[in-house]
């Protein structure tokens, strides 16, 4: 077995603490083990008994204040949004005329702590990316207390790329970041360990966490579910909505036939002959958003009970040292999924949610639709669509090529989408104020010649 000491050195050597460390070690040598987390199809059955959130928020009062108050929110920022051409912080986006992720998070909070009369807690678990660019950010908020490092920030680890011929940490001089990775959102559970926010947030008395992604701003706190959360006793609790065709390529959830547990099987994680399996939508219905709701005494009590680590199933991904240089050295990256800790928990349950808590930022398509006036957002931040969509969101698909960078929405305009169901647009347009889209409505253009689309209404 090779040797873990060059790791423990370099991870010490800046700053990373024993959770981190420990938890990367545990990675190593399932990588070593060659354990590849395959999840085939005949040891899993669909998930099928999943809580409706919409029969739950029905049945169910708001949180009080004291309830509120036991809570803490947790934003995953790490993100850069480099695949959108951006070189700052995702969440740093304006979305609504000048207001960006982060000003609507912000308003969220503070709606909190105004209808529950309580400081309630906004954490964001930057990425070292992220840090310097999120807290400069906050100082506008620096009258509300958000500006302090130590009172929002969450420090994402890192962890070394392993060289793949010797299965040692790499090294690249010429720019020694390019040895480090990060771990995946699954690195949240050792960060909370590691930092010293889970201790300090249960002795401040906060019982409950409410964890989503920073660019999925559909993912909001819900008073009502907040309170059957805390009255059902499950230690962890996902957000799953039914997959479409559209999802058919990203990780589901499953029932594991030997035990009866709730799991995520990720495509990696999916021998290739099982792949029609996976992707098929009638069987495996539920994929996971990434927003959770997990009670802090029982991570706790599961990290303590297995040596401070979460025992989630490692991801193995093989690249190149430098991501620019297909000739430099293979290497592997270790990540671990957030959503896999339902394995984990005991208990653990899953609530079928509407599409329109399922907001994610992705491309230049998802962005074009949240800045229309299909999706409303409040004074408070609260996120919705229009009420005519009644929960359905029309579907965007811009040009990948033409408009996969954020600068290129500035020449394409912005169109009603309210009244829309689909929408394609094909090659360079720019849509004049006024602009009213109806139905399924497709604009093509072949030529390099920008068209432009004169106000009116345009589709059936």
């Amino acid at each position: 077995m090779s040797d873990f000491s060059p790791f423990d050195r370099k991870m010490r050597e800046v700053g990373l603490s024993e959770a981190a460390i420990n938890a990367f070690k545990r990675c190593y040598e399932a990588l070593l083990a060659n354990k590849n987390g395959m999840i085939p199809e005949e040891s899993i059955e669909p998930a099928v008994h999943v809580d409706e959130w919409n029969d739950i928020l029905s049945s169910t009062d708001p949180a009080d204040s004291t309830l509120i108050s036991e809570t803490v929110c947790i934003k995953l920022n790490g993100g850069l949004g480099t695949s959108m051409g951006l070189q700052k912080a995702k969440s740093l986006l304006p979305i609504k005329g000048q207001d960006t992720f982060l000003d609507v998070i912000v308003k969220q909070i503070k709606h909190l702590r105004e209808v529950s009369g309580t400081p309630v807690r906004l954490l964001l678990m930057n990425s070292f990316s992220t840090s310097k660019d999120t807290l400069e950010y906050l100082t506008k908020y620096a009258d509300e207390g958000f500006d302090h490092p130590q009172e929002v920030e969450l420090m994402q680890n890192r962890v070394p790329k392993i060289l793949a011929n010797s299965m040692q940490p790499a090294e690249w001089p010429t720019n020694p970041e390019l040895e480090w990775c990060p771990p995946g959102h699954g690195d949240i559970y050792s960060a909370l360990l590691g930092s010293g926010w889970l201790k300090r947030l249960l002795r401040d008395g906060i019982k409950y966490a409410f964890i989503s992604n920073s660019d999925n701003l559909g993912a909001q706190l819900d008073l009502r579910f907040l309170h059957w959360f805390a009255q059902s006793g499950a230690p962890f609790v996902m957000e799953v909505t039914r997959r479409t065709e559209a999802d058919k390529k990203g990780g589901h959830l499953a029932l594991r036939k030997e035990d009866q547990q709730l799991i995520l099987r990720e495509v990696a994680q999916c021998p290739d002959e099982d792949i029609p399996s996976f992707q098929n939508i009638s069987r495996h219905r539920y994929f996971n958003t990434n927003t959770l709701w997990i009670r802090l005494d029982a991570l706790a009590d599961i990290l303590f009970n297995n040596g401070g680590v979460l025992p989630l199933p490692m991801i193995r991904n093989k690249k190149t040292l430098d991501p620019r240089d297909s000739s430099s050295p293979a290497v592997y990256q270790l990540e671990v999924a957030m959503g896999a800790g339902i394995e984990c928990f005991p208990g653990a349950r899953a609530v079928n949610v509407p599409r329109s808590r399922f907001f994610p930022v992705k491309t230049c398509s998802d962005l074009f639709l949240l800045r229309s006036d299909a999706v409303q957002i409040d004074a408070n931040g609260i996120v919705s669509l229009a009420p005519s969509r009644h929960g359905i969101p029309p579907i965007v698909q811009l040009d990948p090529k033409r408009y996969k960078l954020v600068d290129s929405l500035e020449t394409l305009g912005l169109p009603s989408l309210v009244e829309a169901d689909r929408v394609v647009i094909q090659g360079p347009h720019y849509f004049e104020p006024g602009c009213i889209l109806r139905g399924d409505v497709d604009f093509i253009n072949n030529s390099d010649n920008l068209k432009t689309i004169p106000a009116g209404v345009y589709g059936e």
